[in-house]
């Protein structure tokens, strides 16, 4: 369990997206947590204190004077017990209670004490979250070394559309896990991540594309953050968040991949592709939609190569290390060895996508590591997440490593 043995607070604020602390709550103990939760008065308006209470095991807290609560009076030494502060949904009014040092409710009090890594997601309503009074309250927050995550766009609860919805729990337990993580070999590091498939139009509804669901790439950029890195995030269309902290480029076809790419590319200390580009594109998308014919009638489509983006990349790259991906489905190791040589780059991840429960859109993946001084690596089946910190581990071990002991050959 990731998080075994970690004690967390949980502040709950009073939004809307209360219940969501609640997913939240029993993802953490899931993980492993020792949660205690904090509410603020309001909070308790929308989630009442025994759901927390049952699903935790422990009590809740939200009164500094509640007669009933041995710990109410103890905030300090709960604060130093604290490995990690997490606020779930935190509003607009407890980003200016935190930010302007006001302690009037056990959670504020609470917080002023902790020396703990904190972490603050906001939720709020309208155009709040853009205001000027709130912005530079969560930018004061950042400078004293609070994480505060960025709210999410969609529909909110008045019905109106924004910026302004707490992130989904998957996201919150990544910037828990990341919060936790001591591991900072890429402190320094600025590392550029594509991930996801591209979109090629064939007409305004049409389009072709691939079955990368981008959670490698995603996984790639959740590792490096955790592991210090600055990191760039360039993907193709996909159902998944940005990982909390990184900088994040949407792109849909090959072309724009490419070009951002190559306007983040000479900030890059290391370059992990992992995007599935199109191999090709309609040579002349139809400006308007192509009307169907008879239930007999094909269509016929002219295609045109796409840019070989990783070989650019490994031409332009200077210093930068590269990694490529290549997804076989026969003759791995041969196809592997052939794209290693035609790419150019330092290092190739091969998974064969033919199997069964690795590769597209699947949690897991297994893959081969080859490098472009013969030394190969082949890691057994894995999570995602867990390829991608093999993955780093071997950029780092290779960069290491002196060119004339390279060529070793790996397990």
């Amino acid at each position: 369990m990731t998080l075994s043995g970690k004690q967390i607070v949980l502040g709950v604020t009073g939004s809307i997206a209360a219940y969501k602390a609640v997913l939240l709550l029993r993802e953490l103990t899931a993980r492993g947590a020792e949660v205690t939760v904090v509410m603020s008065a309001n909070a308790e308006h929308f989630v009442g204190a025994l759901t927390f209470r049952t699903l935790s095991g422990r009590p809740v807290l939200s009164s500094l004077f509640d007669p009933q609560s041995e710990e109410a009076v103890e905030h300090v030494a709960l604060a130093e017990r604290a490995d990690a502060f997490v606020v779930a949904p935190a509003t607009a009014n407890l980003l200016a209670k935190a930010a302007h040092g006001i302690a009037d409710d056990f959670l504020t009090t609470l917080l002023l004490a902790t020396r703990c890594p904190v972490l603050m997601a906001p939720a709020m309503d309208g155009g709040m979250w853009d205001h000027a009074a709130v912005q530079a309250n969560v930018e004061t927050l950042r400078e004293r070394g609070v994480t505060v995550l960025e709210p999410e766009a969609g529909a909110l609860a008045s019905g109106l559309s924004g910026r302004g919805r707490l992130p989904e729990v998957p996201t919150l337990v990544e910037a828990v896990e990341r919060a936790l993580t001591p591991q900072r070999d890429l402190a320094g590091e600025r590392v550029l991540v594509t991930s996801g498939p591209t979109r090629e139009p064939i007409d305004p509804v049409r389009y072709l594309s691939n079955r990368s669901s981008g959670k490698m790439g995603h996984a790639v950029a959740s590792a490096a953050l955790r592991r210090g890195a600055e990191v760039v995030l360039i993907s193709g269309p996909t159902t998944l968040q940005p990982p909390p902290g990184a900088v994040y480029v949407p792109v849909q076809t090959a072309e724009e991949m490419r070009e951002a790419s190559l306007q983040h590319l000479a900030s890059a200390s290391v370059v992990i592709k992992a995007a599935a580009v199109a191999d090709y594109r309609v040579e002349r998308p139809s400006a308007t939609k192509i009307k169907s014919g008879g239930k007999d009638e094909g269509l016929t489509l002219s295609l045109v190569a796409n840019p070989d983006i990783l070989k650019e990349l490994a031409q332009r790259k200077g210093g930068a290390f590269l990694v490529g991906f290549a997804a076989e489905t026969n003759d791995v190791r041969k196809h592997a060895a052939d794209k290693l040589r035609a790419k150019g780059v330092d290092l190739l991840v091969v998974n064969d996508v033919s199997q069964q429960g690795i590769g597209f859109d699947a949690e897991d993946n297994q893959v081969l590591l080859l490098d472009r001084w013969g030394g190969t690596l082949e890691l057994p089946r894995m999570s995602k997440l867990e390829v991608a910190h093999a993955i780093l581990d071997r950029v780092l071990a290779l960069r290491s490593t002196p060119k004339t002991r390279r060529a070793q050959p790996s397990h």
